[in-house]
Order: C-alpha cells, then structure tokens, then sequence
C-alpha cells in the first residue's frame, strides 16, 4: 500500500517528498526515468511485454478485466505475458507504490508515481487511482502550512513496517483528536481547524516516537 489497511497510508503522506532521488530502474527490460515533481525515478517503459510480473503484485479487477500492480508498475494480460500499461483510472490499491511523491492540488494530497495520481479514500480504506488535473486549482509538491511531518526510523523499521506504523499511528491520532488531515479541513468545522491539526501532530508524534521513530 494484503495489507489492506494496515499498509494504507493515510496521513503520514503529507509528509512532502517521499521520492528517493535517481533509484536504479529494477524492472525487467528498459526503463523511463520520472522527474516531474522531482519525482526522479526510474521505471518500465509501458507497451513492454514481460514473462511474468515482478516482485509481489496485488490483482485489481475492472470491467471484467485483471491488471496487476506491483512496485508502482501496472500490468494487464497480454498472450502467454504480461503488458506494462498506465493505471486504470478509478481502481482502488491498499498502498501506495514505494517510492512516491506527494503533490498538493486545491489543498489536497495526491500521491504521484510513474506518470499516475493516487488518492486516500477512507470509505475504501485505499488509495484510488484518479486525475487531480480535471480539478481546479494548481499542483505543487509544496504542503500547506503545519502540515508538513518527517520520520525517520530508528530501529532498522523496512518500509513495509514504517508504511504499517504510520497507519496505524494516523488511525490512532485520528480517533483521538478527530481531525484527519487527508480531508478538507481535517473533517472538522473551520475554527477547529487550527487547534485539532495541532492535537493530531502531538498525538502522532508521540505514537510514531514510542514506535521507534524519530519525528520533525
């Protein structure tokens, strides 16, 4: 983000940046690097036909149809193989792809990786594959103010564990303070705003901190 859940992300996303600068392509066959945003990643060229699809991919089916996801790639059926596709807009993954980059559209966070947008859906508990384009307002990768939270693990954490505690942690702040800085306004009214997202930062901070994390 199978995990579903637990893996999703939710917050903690609005942590700026989480691309990782110039990766090496792991794929199978050629790669693109990905720099909008500064993004800076590299990954398989779509049109290309592979065996099987690499790493452990999550099935997601639309129309009748099964793609395949797996590191930020999508995949669909083709012959005996497999095409590298773009994302079908709509479909719902349980997390996000391992390195990504978060984008602000309208006060908004998206979550971009290899020319694709991904957004939080609480009601779905993961991530939707949508078009932050067709919506008003101006991407940036800047946050908006105060929201901005950097961890960094102390204990050796993989990602998969550092994606799991950070959704457990926002699950936690969240059912104590109320606000849940993936929605417009936190969720809560206008002039609550200010002191809830305050209450959710220390009570995040503290989760992530007694999790082995060392939070700014």
């Amino acid at each position: 983000m199978r995990r579903v859940g637990r893996a999703a992300l939710a917050a903690l996303m609005l942590c700026g940046t989480a691309a990782v600068a110039q990766e090496p392509h792991h794929g199978p066959g050629p790669g693109h690097f990905d720099g909008r945003y500064g993004h800076d990643h590299y990954y398989s060229e779509r049109g290309m036909v592979v065996r099987s699809v690499p790493g452990r991919p999550y099935a997601v089916y639309r129309g009748g149809v099964r793609y395949w996801y797996s590191g930020g790639v999508w995949y669909a059926p083709r012959g005996p193989g497999f095409v590298v596709i773009g994302a079908p807009v709509g479909v719902f993954v349980p997390v996000l792809p391992p390195y990504y980059t978060t984008v602000w559209v309208g006060g908004a966070p998206y979550y971009y990786a290899d020319d694709t947008y991904y957004a939080w859906r609480a009601d779905q508990n993961g991530y939707e594959v949508v078009d932050p384009m067709a919506e008003p307002g101006v991407a940036s990768t800047q946050a908006p103010p105060n929201d901005n939270v950097f961890i960094y693990p102390q204990n050796g954490q993989s990602d998969e564990q550092q994606s799991n505690d950070k959704y457990e942690c926002h699950k936690w702040a969240n059912s104590q303070t109320g606000y849940d800085p993936t929605q417009a306004a936190g969720g809560v009214p206008p002039d609550q705003a200010g002191a809830k997202r305050a209450d959710y930062q220390r009570a995040i901070r503290a989760c992530l901190e007694g999790r082995g994390y060392s939070v700014r």
